[in-house]
């Protein structure tokens, strides 16, 4: 699946998204949030939940719920292939549940088995944050008092960018450039974008 856009004002380019006329399911019963570290998937999908009435899922604090480790100790403890399991096992439980808004970690949509998860559950509308990287590292460094391990080494989390974003636009429905959005109105942008059930079957 490509991506559309919904573009806002930008301070730095990125690689471009192939765009098609794909549009999410007319009946989507819930949103999945895609992005870099930075992007506000744990900003906006509260909101967006709120004004939906529906549930919101971090995947990450979900795959911590079900193993009773941090999402650093699984990967301190047991490894990367080990989080990855965990990540596909956790996706593949809430992407049954209706009316919720779930924000993917950063990696989530690099493992095959998660992106045709998300490609073939009905209902699912996909969406990808999307901001320059410079904007994504400008936001963590203001909201985090320590350096975010993703970015401790600035070279290769741009890299790590840069090979990410391609498979982000290829698997969402839409793209919302946020950079110079606020939440409400990056919120408000994924509202405008994605026709959702609003009725509880």
């Amino acid at each position: 699946m490509n991506a559309q856009t919904a573009t806002a004002t930008t301070t730095a380019p990125m690689p471009p998204l192939r765009r098609s006329t794909t549009r999410p399911a007319r009946a989507a019963s819930r949103i999945v949030l895609t992005g870099f570290m930075g992007s506000g998937k744990s900003t906006i999908g509260p909101l967006l939940a709120a004004e939906l009435g529906w549930t919101f899922i971090d995947l990450d604090s979900e795959i911590e719920r079900r193993t009773g480790l941090s999402v650093p100790q699984i990967f301190s403890e047991r490894g990367e292939a080990a989080f990855r399991k965990e990540e596909t096992a956790a996706l593949a439980a809430v992407l049954g549940r209706a009316r919720t808004v779930i924000a993917l970690g950063g990696g989530a949509p690099e493992t095959l088995g998660n992106r045709l998860l998300l490609e073939q559950t009905p209902g699912t509308a996909i969406v990808y944050l999307a901001a320059p990287f410079a904007t994504l590292a400008e936001r963590c460094a203001q909201q985090f008092t320590n350096v975010r391990p993703n970015f401790a080494d600035p070279a290769a989390a741009e890299a790590r960018f840069a090979t990410r974003h391609p498979i982000y636009g290829r698997l969402a429905h839409v793209s919302i450039e946020t950079d110079g959005l606020s939440p409400q109105d990056s919120a408000a942008a994924v509202l405008a974008a994605v026709a959702v059930k609003t009725s509880p079957a």
